[in-house]
């Protein structure tokens, strides 16, 4: 036992800091608390199959304390198959553990990995497992998880056991008899402002009626800012009852003050007492998780169907052998002693796939359980409670293999052919798929692609193009990269890497740099397309992932599209002629703050960040840009002052930043920056109070003041304050780059600089209109052309200054010594502080500002599975909706929901049924003349309007004289001759808009067309 101690010696080591230019898009999901609790636990996982290993990929990046890792067992070819992309057919016969463990110690260098060590045949006992606070084992026999989980459930440490067999795939929690989760969905606490409490028995809460509070019965919260009833600022947190979108009790107020103005309520996460049943317990009673409510029996059939797998195996030291009807009927009447219920088709087919080995089964059920070991180290979102069973039975070929054609053949595709045969496993190999983004999702589908064997034959091909290079936060998730690749092109460093899991690949990945878009239609063009048999979608933004769907529909392939934020995620199955289009169906679009409130009435931090980003432009991008433009652009002057509303802010902008306040040295650039903290914070707000005085009242009487509009305060410049020296350092360093200056940070120099400055007296101005509501016109100064005119004299002719550019920032969120993050902080918090909304850190602001969406590296495997799953069906080509699932996934929750993809919508004009999926095509370029008398013919629709792209070809009001040269035009011809711009080489078709009217003339809606040329 001494190796133990020694073990459990070395894992008690405190790790540094979190890294959060590593974590950054993680610890938008987790938050600091969880990551720092993770950091002080000790995992250990047993069993390195395909299962294992991908548990322990997620938990290695996601970063604990340490992973250790026990399988002394040989690596055997099938292992390759789930799990080739941490071993090589050269680890073959070494101990999976030891082999595993150079690769998955790659991963992150804050994780060290370790092995238990041990002997073939040597199983994991109780002795061993005394060290780890989470433990997790891998395919083992119900009597060593009894075994085990009778002294963890016992001894506070947290077990999981997992199992994958063929399309199935099995979980099991015990996080003890009483499991403390302090948040149980980590959605933002919701907060919102109040208009009334009344003073009470039930004290009824009203919000003010600008959005819906959101909360649910049986939240709790609390309250700051309320005026009156003052006993409810800060006060224990009070549990609910919602009685109307608008409306809350909040229990007994009757012996408080009376309400009377203002009030924020802020809702309090309370931590949830979860009870565990042990294992023993839990097979007698078992609480089951539904993954799919269409199957809504199948997990009590698995529960008697896993437990017989095992007794089979103990029986007969084997597993069932696929498609062997004479071991199926083994496991089926085992199964039926415990649950004569249990349906007996699913219990034969876990049988015939028990052998099976599945990537994109190994990649859900390894996701989910990465995610409860993170749950189980950091109390932060709800536990899955307590067996949880999975299946993709939908995925099997419609024809099924035989017994013969499931026979291994000493393949690394052999636990794949176990479930889906031979023949199935070269449609595989054959198939030819494009993968758009090579991020997050793109590296988890390309590796469960390498195990697959996709396009690893003879005709198989994949494609793939990200332009990204890869940086630093990419590590966390991105898990084909590592830190030598910083700064590589991401689609090249994907495709060296699964080509070097799977060898077979080589040759037969083709990366690009390209994005998707009409300016590489030369690149993705109509032969690229006609060699695909589908679309697999990595994409980060809505405008691609439409893009592509366009492109589908145009050339009728199958897409594969999916997405995830934090610990959610979603797939879509787009088919030809049978499902809608992602594009069918849109998110409503984000809520947009008003400007007025932005720019004079900020209520929540959100506000204050969205201003310091306007700032940010303000000063450090579009000013210089104006300059640039002076400089090199002849008559810019003169087209701007013509076309532009804000003549004499552009030309007092220019006169600034190129003669009046144009730095020569850094310490001008301290000094425009005291200034500017002058006018931001000081200045400008004393000027909004003196129109808009703290007893302004509106004209019916009320408060101006009050509600959403908070009265603020002007800051006093104070040097040794933090908040104020971090505006002036960020403010005059970014200044400084926008000149080619040297910069500085040391605080003591910027200190000494600012308060030298003599900051010149203001005084607030009279009958300055400010902006209170959207329809107010903004304020702006009013000037005379003679003002006007002696400002552009004070600006030197570009001529004297040849050759002289200044440097515009481009906002970059992740590089943490630019000084960008640290001015919008600065700025935002300092505005926070006028209007006395609590600040927000400087990792939360970069949140906002950077618009980074967050990110789990669990969330994508499971993801990434779910997609795979689908493929197998593209692959065999379903034609029906019902044997396809669009997912939707949160495994904060956890949560599975899956539903049939929705039909492509029916139109009609005249007798003709049409989809988004139909066209009318043209061939051989027929003549505007042959196009509009076809549609008068066919279906006797009149023509009233042709264009194509930007241009209007023809109409029927086009005059007399353009019709008759135009209508005996070749549509290639017409398409240059009216846009005056030739057709690219690459262009073999057209597409073309109409308008139609029937003989009543009513509009006709049509399919699209195209027009072959």
């Amino acid at each position: 036992m001494s190796d133990t101690a020694n073990l459990a010696a070395k894992m008690d080591i405190d790790e540094a800091e979190i890294d959060e230019g590593l974590y950054s898009r993680q610890l938008y999901v987790l938050g600091h608390e969880a990551m720092k609790k993770m950091a002080a636990s000790n995992v250990l996982i047993v069993g390195l199959n395909g299962l294992g290993a991908e548990i322990a990929k997620n938990v290695c990046l996601a970063g604990v304390k340490s992973v250790t890792l026990y399988d002394p067992e040989p690596v055997t070819l099938q292992d390759l198959s789930s799990q080739q992309y941490l071993l090589r057919e050269e680890d073959i016969g070494k101990p999976r553990a030891a082999a595993t463990l150079p690769r998955l110690s790659e991963l992150n260098a804050y994780v060290p990995v370790r092995d238990l060590g041990g002997r073939s045949g040597q199983e994991i006992s109780v002795d061993m497992i005394r060290p780890f606070q989470v433990v997790v084992l891998c395919s083992a026999s119900y009597e060593k998880q009894l075994e085990i989980n009778d002294w963890t459930h016992t001894n506070a440490v947290h077990f999981i056991s997992a199992e994958a067999r063929g399309l199935f795939g099995s979980v099991f929690n015990d996080f003890g008899p009483k499991f403390t989760c302090v948040d149980t969905t980590g959605e933002q606490a919701l907060t919102g402002m109040i208009v009334s409490v009344d003073k009470d028995k039930e004290g009824l809460v009203t919000c003010l009626d600008e959005a819906r509070h959101g909360l649910e019965d049986g939240d709790f919260v609390t309250f700051t800012e309320v005026q009156g009833m003052e006993e409810l600022n800060g006060c224990k947190p009070r549990k609910i009852s919602v009685k109307g979108p608008y409306t809350f009790t909040i229990g007994d107020t009757s012996d408080f003050g009376d309400y009377t103005r203002g009030g924020i309520f802020h809702q309090v996460k309370m931590p949830k007492i979860i009870e565990f049943k042990s294992l023993r317990e839990s097979l007698k009673s078992p609480e089951l998780f539904i993954t799919d409510f269409a199957k809504f029996d199948r997990p009590a059939t698995l529960h008697a169907g896993f437990q017989a797998l095992s007794q089979f195996r103990k029986q007969r030291q084997r597993l069932p052998r696929a498609r062997n009807t004479e071991d199926a009927a083994v496991l089926v009447s085992l199964a039926k002693k415990m649950d004569p219920d249990a349906d007996e088709k699913v219990l034969t087919e876990l049988a015939y796939q028990a052998t099976g080995d599945l990537s994109p089964i190994t990649a859900v059920i390894g996701g989910f359980v990465a995610q409860e070991v993170l749950k189980a180290c950091s109390a932060k979102f709800h536990p899955m409670v307590q067996h949880m069973f999975f299946d993709s039975l939908e995925s099997l070929p419609s024809t099924l293999p035989t017994e013969e054609d499931c026979r291994p053949i000493g393949s690394r595709y052999d636990g794949q052919i176990a479930v889906f045969g031979k023949q199935f496993q070269e449609k595989i190999a054959s198939h030819r798929q494009f993968l758009v983004g090579a991020g997050a999702i793109g590296c988890e589908m390309l590796k469960n692609w390498s195990m697959m064997g996709l396009g690893a034959g003879p005709d198989g091909k994949i494609h793939v193009t990200d332009l990204d290079t890869i940086e630093k936060s990419n590590l966390n998730r991105q898990f084909l990269f590592r830190p030598k690749d910083l700064g590589k092109f991401k689609s090249e460093v994907a495709a060296a890497a699964v080509s070097e899991m799977n060898p077979a690949l080589k040759g037969h990945i083709i990366c690009k740099q390209e994005p998707v878009g009409q300016s590489t239609e030369n690149v993705f063009n109509d032969d690229f397309f006609g060699a695909l048999d589908g679309v697999t979608n990595a994409l980060d933004n809505v405008a691609a992932r439409q893009y592509m769907d366009q492109r589908c529909i145009l050339y009728e392939k199958p897409l594969l599209e999916s997405g995830t934020m934090a610990t959610k995620g979603n797939v879509q199955v787009v088919i030809p002629h049978l499902t809608e289009s992602y594009s069918s169906s849109q998110d409503p679009p984000e809520k947009q703050t008003l400007s007025c409130t932005v720019k004079n009435f900020p209520n929540a931090i959100t506000h204050t960040i969205e201003w310091a980003r306007q700032e940010f432009d303000a000063m450090f991008v579009k000013p210089i840009e104006s300059v640039n433009q002076y400089l090199s652009e002849p008559n810019y002057l003169e087209n701007s002052l013509k076309y532009s509303g804000q003549q004499r802010e552009l030309v007092e902008q220019i006169v600034s930043y190129l003669v009046t306040n144009r730095p020569l040295t850094f310490e001008e650039c301290i000094v425009w920056a005291r200034l500017q903290f002058e006018e931001k914070f000081n200045n400008a707000i004393r000027q909004l109070l003196h129109s808009l005085p703290k007893d302004h009242l509106t004209s019916t009487g009320q408060p101006f003041w009050s509600g959403p509009k908070r009265a603020p305060d002007p800051l006093a410049f104070n040097s040794s304050d933090p908040a104020h020296l971090a505006f002036i350092v960020a403010a005059a360093n970014l200044h400084a780059y926008n000149y080619g200056l040297r910069g500085e940070t040391d605080p003591n120099a910027f200190r000494k600089m600012a308060d030298s400055i003599i900051v010149p007296e203001f005084t607030p101005k009279s009958g300055v209109k400010i902006q209170i509501n959207e329809n107010d016109t903004a304020e702006q100064a009013t000037s005379d052309s003679n003002d006007l005119s002696d400002l552009v004299k004070k600006l030197p002719p570009p001529s004297s200054l040849a050759g002289f550019r200044l440097t515009p920032v481009e906002f970059e969120k992740d590089d943490d010594t630019n000084h960008h993050i640290d001015f919008i902080t600065a700025a935002s918090n300092l505005r926070a502080l006028n209007y006395k909304i609590p600040v927000a850190d400087r990792h939360t602001t970069k949140q906002i500002a950077g618009k980074i969406i967050p990110a789990i590296a669990t969330t994508t495997a499971l993801v990434v599975g779910l997609v795979c799953l689908e493929l197998y069906k593209i692959i065999d080509g379903k034609r029906k909706l019902e044997e396809y699932k669009n997912g939707f996934v949160n495994l904060a929750l956890p949560f599975f929901g899956f539903s049939e993809p929705i039909a492509a919508s029916k139109n009609k004009f005249g007798n003709t049924e049409w989809t988004l999926w139909d066209r009318i095509e043209f061939n051989n370029d027929p003549t505007l003349k042959e196009f509009i008398q076809w549609f008068r013919s066919t279906h006797g629709l009149d023509v009233t309007m042709v264009s194509q792209g930007v241009s209007m070809l023809w109409s029927s009001f086009t005059d007399k004289k353009k019709s008759a040269e135009r209508l005996p035009m070749k549509f290639s011809k017409l398409v240059e001759h009216v846009s005056k711009r030739p057709i690219p080489p690459h262009t073999k078709h057209l597409l073309v808009e109409v308008m139609l009217m029937d003989e009543e003339g009513e509009d006709v809606e049509v399919p699209f067309i195209l027009v072959r040329i």
